[in-house]
């Protein structure tokens, strides 16, 4: 046991890219339409906290996913994430993308999933990541499977095992 957190840690402390999908890690996979066909979704407040966390940390986060949603792009705006890419169904183009705008190598981007579209990109970054309610055949392609549920402070969980491992303490900047 030991032995894997000192595997995750080396892998963590190289990040500078947090790339998250969105339904189903950022949110709990719910999708709500009003009677006009208006969608809204439910995000986690403690995995908005993970996001600044790291940015205030100096790791860029991105979004990318399957689905284009105005409310993920209100979520975004809130949030201050600047790299999104949404209805990107090939997700790998726009990985590609976001190294090469970024200047990052593989081995320090991390990418949270949840299902078989993130696949791509779970096989090509430093630090493949799902979470706990991931479809089982995704977990098979991760270093690590976080234990809360998508939605559910999973993204919160990921930012702090990326900041221990940096020896980054966000205690500091509130004190």
């Amino acid at each position: 046991m030991a032995k894997r957190k000192d595997q995750i840690d080396n892998l963590a402390k190289k990040i500078k890219l947090l790339i998250l999908d969105v339904d189903g890690v950022l949110t709990d996979n719910s999708l709500y339409l009003d009677d006009r066909g208006i969608e809204s979704k439910k995000f986690n407040v403690v995995d908005g906290m993970g996001i600044w966390l790291a940015q205030k940390a100096k790791i860029e986060v991105a979004l990318i996913s399957g689905r284009p949603s105005k409310a993920t792009e209100f979520r975004a705006l809130h949030l201050k994430i600047k790299h999104v890419y949404l209805g990107e169904l090939d997700k790998i183009r726009a990985y590609q993308k976001l190294k090469r705008n970024l200047n990052v190598k593989d081995e320090e981007i991390a990418f949270v999933g949840d299902d078989i579209l993130d696949v791509p990109v779970l096989e090509q970054v430093g630090l493949p990541i799902c979470v706990e309610n991931a479809n089982p055949e995704v977990k098979k392609f991760v270093k690590l499977v976080t234990k809360a549920k998508g939605g559910e402070g999973a993204v919160r969980e990921v930012v702090e095992i990326i900041l221990k491992a940096k020896r980054i303490n966000p205690l500091e900047w509130v004190s």
